[in-house]
Formats: structure tokens, C-alpha cells, sequence
């Protein structure tokens, strides 16, 4: 005689799937109307790049120009006022040699107080992290009078080299470091490679995702740095792009037209920088790793 064990199991309830999909197209409702609000500057530069000066002050707003003004384009490079052609290329070597230099310099300071064995490197690193407390307008003028006394007015070396380390940076990739795999390291180690071969050889290739978020954010720092280079960029001749733009307002005059264009124009580069290198940011950033 064969008994049957009668099935205990329950059969879950079956989810209502309308919640969810409810909350789904919520989220895409709430998240259109975000990035539409996000492009509204972006649309209104574009739409007052392309029309008149009458037409962008004037009390009948059209949604899009009926005659677009591509001669726009080449006003803000055939002004004899401002060179804005030698701007751009002023703010590309300044914004590339800052993200390189910072890149370098503050992963070495970040990698040697993450993993040199030294018995002041806490103070030090304490050190560093009291340069972020300390207010830019304090050392402004300072950083002037030595960057004037050493002649580096109008010149590259006085734009780029006293903006080279940055205690914030360096602060990321120590934490960025602490969480490498040592691993790694002592494999390079037993290889014979020392503290720079590691680093060079293993670190830095094994860490190309943080460095492009880093260089993501130096780039965008650089170029948009718009007080010390309208000090440092007496001449017109050194000026970067956001001195150039602050040229088109003068007490007398404001060209609206010529304005909206080069904005346009200067920030067609970070765009292209973000869209390449904006899937390495927020990975980049979360890998700084939350330890002390």
C-alpha cells in the first residue's frame, strides 16, 4: 500500500505587474522632463547663436529663427578685437598639459602616502588634506607676486605650473590606492621591480578607469578656469577662451550674437570630452573606496 505526501508547497502569489509597471513609466516620464529641462540652456545658446542682436532682445520670441545667421560663425573669428581662434588653442594646451601634469604628479604623491611604509606619512597626508580648508582668495595674491617675480606673466608656465598640484586629487587617489590589490604589487615586487616599476608597470595600467574619470573632471577644471588666467593673461595673446567671452561685455557694449556663438563654440570640446569619457566618471569616482 503507497502513501502519497501531500504537496506542503505553496504557490507564491503571482506579483501584480502593474505597480511596477507604473512606477517604470513614472520614472521615464520624470527622468524626459528632467533631461528636457536640462537642455533648455543648451537649446536657448544654440537659438540665439543663429539669429540677430534685434531679435534676441526683442519682445516677439520666435521658437527657432526663420533666418539663421550662419555668418555668426564666422564674426566671432574675423573680430579684430579678440583673437578667438588663438583663445581656443590657449585654453587646449593649458587644460591638456594641467590634466596631465595633475595626473602625474598627485597619483604619485596619492601612491607613495598610500603605500610607502613611512612613519609621517599620516601627518603628512593630514597635511595635505589642510590645503583644502585653506580659501584660494588667501593664496591668490601670493601665488601672484611669485609667479610675476619669477617672469612668468603671459606665459604658459605662468597659467599651468602653480595649478599643478591639487590636494583633492591627490586626496582621491590615495583613497583610490588604498583599495588596489597588493596583490599585484607584490607580484611586481618579487619580479624586481621596485615602488616605481609597481606603479608604473602595474598600478597605472590596472587603473586607467579612475584616471580617465580624473582626467574628466582636471579637463573641465582647466578649461573653464576663467580668474587666474584673466590675471595671469595680461596680453591678449595669452588669453584662454573664458577671458575671450568676458571681452564681448564692455561698459559700452554688449554683442549678444557674438557672445551666444562662442559659447557655443567653447563648449563643443567638453562635450566631446564627457560623451568619450563619461562612462569611466561616476565608476571612477566610486572606486576611490570608502576606507581610511
Amino acid at each position: 500500500m503507497t502513501t502519497t505526501t501531500p504537496d506542503i508547497r505553496k504557490s507564491k502569489p503571482r506579483r501584480s505587474k502593474r505597480g511596477g509597471v507604473m512606477g517604470n513609466t513614472g520614472l521615464y516620464i520624470a527622468t524626459g522632463v528632467a533631461a528636457l529641462l536640462f537642455l533648455v540652456p543648451f537649446y536657448i545658446l544654440v537659438r540665439n547663436a543663429l539669429t540677430t542682436d534685434a531679435k534676441i532682445t526683442g519682445e516677439n520670441w520666435e521658437l527657432f529663427p526663420t533666418d539663421i545667421q550662419w555668418s555668426n560663425f564666422t564674426d566671432v573669428f574675423n573680430d579684430p578685437s579678440v583673437d578667438f581662434a588663438r583663445s581656443l588653442w590657449n585654453s587646449a594646451v593649458v587644460a591638456v598639459l594641467h590634466t596631465v601634469g595633475i595626473l602625474f604628479l598627485c597619483s604619485l604623491a596619492g601612491y607613495g602616502l598610500a603605500r610607502i611604509p613611512y612613519k609621517h606619512a599620516n601627518k603628512i597626508f593630514y597635511l595635505v588634506l589642510g590645503t583644502l580648508m585653506v580659501p584660494t582668495a588667501v593664496t591668490f595674491v601670493p601665488s601672484f607676486v611669485l609667479v610675476s617675480s619669477l617672469g612668468w606673466v603671459d606665459t604658459y608656465r605662468g597659467l599651468i605650473i602653480p595649478a599643478l598640484f591639487s590636494g583633492f586629487t591627490c586626496f582621491l587617489f590615495r583613497q583610490y590606492f588604498l583599495g588596489f590589490p597588493k596583490e599585484l604589487e607584490e607580484a611586481a615586487r618579487v619580479d624586481g621591480l621596485g615602488y616605481w616599476g609597481a606603479y608604473w608597470r602595474v598600478v597605472v595600467p590596472n587603473s586607467l578607469n579612475f584616471f580617465a574619470a580624473m582626467a574628466t573632471i582636471t579637463f573641465l577644471n582647466g578649461w573653464n578656469s576663467f580668474l587666474w588666467p584673466l590675471v595671469i593673461g595680461q596680453d591678449p595673446s595669452s588669453w584662454t577662451v573664458q577671458v575671450a567671452l568676458s571681452s564681448y561685455m564692455t561698459n559700452q557694449t554688449v554683442v549678444f550674437h557674438q557672445i551666444f556663438m562662442a559659447t557655443t563654440i567653447s563648449i563643443l570640446p567638453l562635450v566631446f570630452v564627457f560623451l568619450f569619457l563619461q562612462r569611466w566618471l561616476v565608476q571612477g569616482i566610486a572606486q576611490t573606496g570608502i576606507k581610511g
